[in-house]
């Protein structure tokens, strides 16, 4: 899928870009772009992967000018970058709004006006039935873009969506907080003990992108199967291998919430189970595609049974599994 191809990443320098660019270079990708607002980042990542398949271009997902000349002859975009720390957004809303919302149109737009093949928004489990501001924003980040597809006059770029849980070793994520925490002799600050994520490893991350790309053919959100944790147990094994520094309970921050969901009551009727992987069709095509939908997709089978799947009713990760998993992550 990749051979000879041009890609761009935007939001490339972050943790997640960082890592499509290393699984990309194992591919016969002809050039990767890196388009990131960070210089200090770019410095860092050229000179930790030394490869002259990369390019680096300083900009903002806010500067549509700017993303038009870094998508020209690109075939593959993926969209990566966001404002996504949800306290500091919830204190500068706007400016989430100029970034995750503004930015994914100049995404889609840039995208249009190149002919690239398949262009990729990476979402999360925060745009569905939002509490928080950051994930209203990437709800309507993953509106624009299955629905960026009603550009017929532009039909060979195809949008879709992937959305899932939270990344072990993310930045900004729990267990490096809490790791840190425990090494600096400090209290864990738990936010509610009843807390469940879902979560998936980086390689486990990777792999569903990779692959939601390949199928994708435009309007769909794809979401992988995984389970989740509790925030007890991820203590309760920090603690175990760490040592025990205690706790304190700070209760659920501004716009966070005590379980996630990764697809809504609402939006089960429009589910398919694929791949190992859950796909939404767009509701707006969902009665034209409902007929030949197994055509495309040949492998698709209708979801039923399920009526929400959520952190909460998700099979759990065991303490032991959790355990094995940070271990083998590197995190420690």
């Amino acid at each position: 899928m990749f051979e000879n191809k041009t890609i761009l990443i935007t939001g490339g320098t972050g943790s997640l870009g960082q890592a499509l660019t290393k699984r990309l270079l194992e591919t016969d990708v002809s050039t990767i772009r890196i388009f990131s607002r960070n210089e200090s980042k770019q410095i860092v990542m050229e000179d930790d992967i030394k490869d002259d398949r990369l390019r680096f271009f300083l900009g903002d997902v806010r500067d549509l000018q700017r993303l038009k000349r870094a998508t020209e002859g690109v075939d593959i975009v993926f969209h990566t970058a966001a404002l996504k720390h949800v306290p500091k957004i919830e204190y500068n809303p706007f400016e989430a709004i100029k970034t995750n919302v503004v930015g994914s149109q100049n995404v889609i737009d840039a995208s249009l006006d190149a002919n690239v093949d398949k262009v990729v928004c990476v979402g999360t489990d925060k745009a569905v039935s939002p509490l928080n501001t950051y994930g209203a924003t990437k709800l309507l980040a993953e509106k624009l873009f299955v629905s960026a597809n009603n550009y017929f006059t532009r039909e060979k770029t195809k949008f879709f969506a992937v959305r899932y849980g939270n990344v072990l070793g993310s930045s900004g994520s729990v267990i490096p907080r809490f790791i840190k925490q425990i090494k600096s002799k400090q209290k864990i600050t738990i936010t509610n003990s009843n807390m469940t994520r879902f979560s998936l490893t980086m390689p486990e991350a990777l792999d569903f992108i990779l692959h939601a790309t390949q199928i994708g053919k435009g309007s769909e959100i794809f979401i992988p199967k995984l389970r989740s944790y509790s925030i007890t147990d991820v203590k309760s094994v920090l603690k175990e291998t760490l040592g025990n520094t205690g706790e304190d309970e700070i209760g659920i921050r501004p716009g966070e919430k005590l379980h996630e969901v990764l697809i809504n009551t609402d939006e089960m009727k429009y589910v398919w189970e694929i791949d190992g992987m859950y796909m939404i069709m767009n509701p707006l095509y969902h009665e034209f595609f409902d007929d030949d939908i197994k055509t495309r997709y040949p492998n698709a089978k209708k979801m039923e049974s399920m009526k929400v799947y959520s952190s909460e009713s998700a099979e759990k990760i065991s303490a032991a599994d959790l355990k094995q998993i940070i271990l083998n992550s590197n995190l420690l």
